[in-house]
């Protein structure tokens, strides 16, 4: 398997360059563009089939939200990491829906930014970093918790909505198969089934739809 390759883009020169020689150090990835805004961004990802995009989300003129709309337009299957400065942001659930994969704080620790771009691009991100929940709690519209199941999960099955349910919370396939006593390719099966069925590209989704169908509420444990 070849590297992961990687788009960073960021309007700040400093930052763009800081970014790009981290990610450049890191065996298993390669820099292939660094973009100072959202279209360049989505040109450089188009041209080279990058694998992700290091997206800043506050950027002028073409800004990241634009730039993560004209990747997805252009159905590529480019994953994006959005960039921001504060733990809180009012981008970040727009961003969400227009289908980043995840979001990180630009004073990420360079060791856990390349693991996150690793586990992005492995499809297994997560909502287990607490600013990333808040993030989502925050901007989610948030209906009254159900009782039952949702119309919206209806196509599941039993098994696949407890399945649905662990990847709301968080969870990595592992910690789904520990929790739910199956084997992790069962798992992984599961979750490709689960985001054809319900038309999502991403664990990312997956969570955003629990929230907004009333599955999961902010703050609350949920149990298996």
């Amino acid at each position: 398997m070849g590297a992961v390759k990687v788009v960073v883009a960021d309007d700040q020169d400093l930052i763009r360059a800081g970014l790009g020689a981290i990610l450049a150090t890191a065996p298993g990835l390669e820099v292939v563009g660094l973009a100072h805004d959202g279209g360049t961004a989505a040109a450089l990802a188009r041209h080279h089939s990058a694998d992700m995009v290091l997206m800043d989300i506050q950027m002028p003129g073409v800004d990241g939200l634009e730039g993560l709309a004209r990747i997805a337009a252009a159905g590529l299957a480019t994953r994006v990491l959005m960039l921001t400065m504060f733990d809180l942001d009012e981008y970040v659930y727009a961003a969400l829906r227009t289908g980043a994969s995840g979001f990180l704080l630009k004073t990420t620790p360079p060791a856990e930014l390349i693991r996150s771009i690793f586990a992005c691009h492995a499809g297994d991100v997560l909502f287990a970093p607490e600013v990333t929940r808040k993030l989502v709690e925050s901007y989610v519209a948030r209906p009254p918790a159900v009782a039952g199941v949702p119309v919206e999960l209806a196509a599941l099955t039993s098994r696949e909505l407890d399945v649905f349910r662990s990847l709301a919370r968080g969870l990595s396939n592992a910690e789904i198969g520990a929790r739910l006593y199956l084997g992790e390719p069962t798992v992984k099966t599961h979750v490709t089934r689960i985001l054809a069925k319900l038309g999502l590209r991403d664990r990312v989704q997956a969570v955003v739809l629990a929230y907004e169908c009333g599955l999961r509420q902010a703050g609350a444990r949920m149990d298996p």
